[in-house]
């Protein structure tokens, strides 16, 4: 039997999915209402086909509850944050969780920890757990997860996956429990590389990212369009440039190459210098409302409104996302006044003014922000009748009143 502790956006679509291919799975969370809300048939957040997956799940016997279960295989997968001061990884969470397992484990369990963590955590916090326990019965695993909100689904089955073990017969034994369900390519590998290798494919994004965004900045000062320059320059075989946008949000790429910089910070300062760019885009395109604002005589920011709360299209995700972001530094460009907010996949009030019809939001703005390119708007900008546009991920389409980056 599989015990998934955290049952998230991570742990709970591994948890179906396992189930759902013939694994035996109870998924065990603190928290009792989201407990409560499995249990009771529904699932506790958006996911194309994640609604089809659980059905299965159910079917196949999968429980929920608060309680820590006796079996051999754990997968903690619950929160890594990191520490906004000196960007470490804050690794409270997995310990608290590891340490339950410890207290429930039998003899020879199997502990993996899925959540994304930095080069070296399970050596520092989750090693002296087992030593301080006298546990060393119990096999260390890192399994890194490797999935985006939007298309969970899919890529628990398609994408590739890693497995990082003490002993390669144990990370073999636990890429047979992926196989399962997981058709991409398992790599088995020691721990510490599978705590890198995760941290570095977020954080090679990151950095695309953020020389997308400085091309963007670059430019609007010297009169270019950045997105034809992008265009034509990843026609070259190897090239291959994202797309600048108002920031960068989730809980991956906005978050894990921070550990590399808290632990590594006299080193890494390439990626120090690509976050702050990212970090920097909200609050950029503000100033871009600003100026527009002045351009076309509106005086009062409560004539603008914000489109999009999520930190990417077509989800209902908003951690770290950039328009949390630009809030905070809404009261220095545009007077303070609160900006109506809309967000057609954020059904429960997250912030200040926002409403929750399109209708509603329109009504009395001269401006609107499209923080994110959901596909109710996507290539619609007639949707917004004669209002200016301020579109920083390029979703709109061209119109004399668009501004982009």
């Amino acid at each position: 039997m599989v015990n998934v502790i955290g049952l998230g956006y991570i742990g709970l679509p591994t948890a179906l999915m396992m189930a759902s291919h013939g694994v035996e799975v109870v998924g065990t969370d603190y928290d009792e209402e989201l407990v409560a809300t499995l249990n009771a048939g529904k699932t506790t957040f958006k996911e194309e086909g994640l609604d089809e997956l659980f059905s299965t799940a159910l079917n196949a016997g999968i429980t929920f509850t608060t309680e820590y279960q006796s079996c051999d295989t754990y997968i903690v997968s619950v929160p890594t944050p990191y520490d906004k001061l000196d960007k470490k990884i804050d690794p409270s969470y997995v310990v608290a969780a590891c340490k339950t397992v410890l207290d429930v484990a039998p003899q020879g369990a199997t502990l993996v920890v899925e959540s994304t963590i930095s080069p070296n955590t399970i050596d520092r916090f989750v090693r002296p757990l087992l030593e301080e326990a006298g546990r060393q019965d119990i096999a260390l695993v890192h399994a890194p997860e490797r999935i985006i909100p939007g298309n969970m689904v899919y890529e628990l089955v398609h994408n590739n996956r890693t497995i990082g073990a003490d002993d390669v017969e144990v990370g073999e034994r636990v890429a047979s429990l992926y196989a399962s369900f997981c058709e991409g390519e398992i790599s088995v590998t020691d721990i510490r590389t599978a705590e890198m290798t995760k941290v570095v494919e977020n954080t090679f994004r990151a950095v695309n990212i953020a020389f997308a965004n400085e091309l963007a900045k670059v430019c609007r000062i010297g009169g270019m369009d950045v997105y034809e320059v992008i265009r034509i320059a990843n026609k070259h075989p190897r090239v291959n440039i994202l797309q600048p946008g108002p920031g960068v949000g989730g809980h991956c790429i906005p978050v894990d190459p921070w550990f590399l910089v808290g632990d590594y910070p006299e080193t890494a300062n390439f990626i120090r210098l690509a976050l702050q760019t990212n970090f920097s885009m909200p609050e950029y395109v503000l100033q871009r409302a600003y100026e527009a604002m002045k351009e076309h005589g509106i005086t009062d920011s409560s004539k603008v409104g914000i489109y999009g709360l999520t930190y990417k299209e077509d989800v209902d995700d908003v951690r770290e996302s950039p328009t949390l972001q630009m809030l905070e530094a809404q009261a220095e460009h545009l007077g303070g006044a609160q900006m109506k907010i809309y967000d057609p996949w954020v059904e429960t009030d997250v912030v200040p003014n926002q409403v929750h019809s399109m209708d509603e939001f329109l009504e009395g703005l001269e401006m609107v922000i499209v923080m994110v390119g959901h596909s109710q708007v996507k290539g619609k900008p007639e949707l917004f009748g004669n209002r200016i546009l301020i579109d920083p991920r390029n979703v709109m389409g061209k119109g004399k009143f668009v501004y982009k980056l």
